[in-house]
């Protein structure tokens, strides 16, 4: 493990803290009518598509990429949830374009700025076009107890399955010294896809919970947030208490 990845989990532990704390108080946060509806998404969704994204691509990937997917999902979402038509075009680029840097910053460090730049560039054009067809987070958006994939849904993950692919094999062209470009493009389009098919899936029953949540159970997943976040800011002190040697 070196430094940079322990700063990674020890700022994911403080951050865990702070999440826990608020579910805590819960009731002073206005209850169910108060921004723990969104957060409850964005905390859920973070850690659906990072821990995909994680063993798919990586630690700092799935951290960078989860994080911005579940935040600008679940806005989106919230939206919906609320009866309200989604965001105008421009907003729904700066949402796209916040998921793209996110990607580029993940893969920055494992295939260079050379192909992180044109990467995040081009699945942000990509995700725009795609808004402006109606393929959008909250497609075929409904609240139920019960997993769900429309046939809309379906094929609108294929298309991101084989345009990541593509973009990533495109990009590959910038990467100075980058070996097995298709094996990488395959990994990339196939890790997306995948996550991106199981986090719609389940997109339902996120959904449902979120806004029926009873309030033990909102304290009760904070007091786990709070341990989780305990445990991942402790284990820089564990390493160095084992005398483990970081690079």
């Amino acid at each position: 493990m070196d430094h940079h990845t322990l700063a990674a989990v020890s700022i994911t532990g403080t951050t865990l803290d702070v999440l826990g704390s608020l579910y805590l108080a819960y009731d002073l946060l206005g209850g169910q009518h108060g921004p723990l509806r969104l957060l409850t998404r964005a905390v859920t969704y973070s850690i659906v598509f990072g821990i995909g994204y994680g063993i798919g691509l990586g630690l700092f990937f799935g951290i960078a990429a989860g994080i911005a997917t579940g935040i600008t999902i679940s806005i989106e979402l919230n939206r919906s949830a609320r009866g309200l038509s989604h965001y105008s075009l421009p907003w729904e680029g700066f949402f796209s374009a916040i998921r793209g840097l996110a990607f580029g910053v993940g893969l920055y460090r494992t295939l260079g700025l050379g192909f992180a730049v044109p990467f995040a560039a081009l699945i942000t054009v990509g995700q725009i076009i795609a808004y402006s067809r109606g393929m959008r987070p909250a497609l075929d958006y409904v609240a139920s107890r019960r997993p769900r994939l429309t046939r809309r849904q379906f094929w609108g993950t294929v298309v991101r399955t084989i345009g990541y692919t593509a973009t990533a094999l495109a990009c590959s062209i910038f990467a100075h010294h980058m070996d097995h470009a298709w094996a990488m493009a395959i990994r990339v389009g196939l890790v997306t896809g995948i996550v991106t098919g199981i986090g719609i899936t389940v997109n339902p029953y996120i959904e449902y919970y979120a806004d029926n949540l009873p309030d033990r159970w909102m304290g009760a997943f904070g007091i786990g947030l709070i341990f989780c976040g305990f445990a991942l800011q402790s284990l820089q002190y564990w390493l160095a208490l084992l005398d483990v040697r970081l690079t």
